[in-house]
């Protein structure tokens, strides 16, 4: 059974010519969920080949640009592609405001139903859940109100020994207040926007080094850390993974277009 994850974008707000801004793809047993929608996403789902109709559930995890500003060009070319199933949106509830606007400014009725699920960054909250998964959001640490996602499967794949997870934190500070929500997670995504040599500038702007994101890996016993959302400044990721690697060995760079299978 399918549990992994597809880069879309790596980078932080500035995109670069081979790194985008923020977005991934969770294939969860052939259900896609799209992880942030930054500028740019779709051609991404089009250059790795994603058969993006089949994306039925869209997650924000906050309203900072980088990560949300591909969402309306998705939406459009839905709707113009014809696309009637419903998409469901979960995020600040403020994005609902941004989107109306957008609609009504274009004069635009999409063909297809949006449904909304607002997000509190208050506590962990269940948003969604079938019979084969459940996914929570948690607060993260941030300079606005931001979601970390925890996708974790209700029960184990056969062959395996227990049910395999996925957390997604973005934006945000060095925090243990998060470790109680992603303890054990089988792949953690945590980003290390900067070097820590850089760590007062990380402090102030609410981000976190390649050191602490490993940090905040090893204390909560994850079995996997994937890296991201770099700064333009580095042309060269490796000294990230490599400062990574020197507290959490199970260090990989989010890599565009790089699928990673969830154990």
């Amino acid at each position: 059974m399918t549990f992994s994850l597809t880069v879309l974008g790596s980078n932080s707000a500035i995109p670069t010519l081979h790194r985008n801004p923020s977005a991934h793809l969770l294939n969860a047993n052939e259900r896609l969920f799209l992880i942030d929608c930054a500028e740019g996403t779709q051609l991404q789902l089009r250059r790795f080949r994603i058969h993006f109709q089949r994306i039925k559930h869209i997650f924000i995890s906050h309203l900072h640009g980088d990560h949300f500003y591909g969402l309306m060009g998705f939406l459009t070319s839905l709707h113009l592609l014809g696309r009637h199933e419903e998409i469901h949106l979960y995020a600040n509830p403020e994005l609902q405001q941004i989107i109306d606007l957008q609609l009504a400014a274009s004069r635009t009725q999409l063909v297809f139903p949006l449904i909304f699920h607002p997000l509190f960054s208050s506590d962990k909250e269940l948003i969604m859940e079938d019979e084969k998964i459940q996914v929570f959001s948690f607060p993260l640490l941030h300079s606005v109100p931001t979601c970390g996602f925890l996708f974790r499967e209700r029960k184990a794949a056969r062959n395996l020994r227990s049910p395999r997870s996925y957390a997604y934190c973005s934006d945000t500070a060095y925090s243990e207040a998060i470790l109680p929500f992603i303890n054990g997670t089988s792949l953690l995504y945590h980003e290390a926007t900067f070097l820590h040599e850089m760590a007062a500038t990380a402090r102030e702007k609410f981000h976190s080094t390649a050191l602490e994101a490993a940090s905040i890996a090893a204390k909560a016993g994850v079995k996997k850390l994937l890296i991201g959302h770099f700064s333009a400044r580095y042309d060269d990721l490796s000294p990230l993974l490599d400062e990574a690697r020197s507290v959490f060995p199970e260090t990989i760079l989010a890599v565009e277009g790089d699928k990673v299978d969830i154990a």
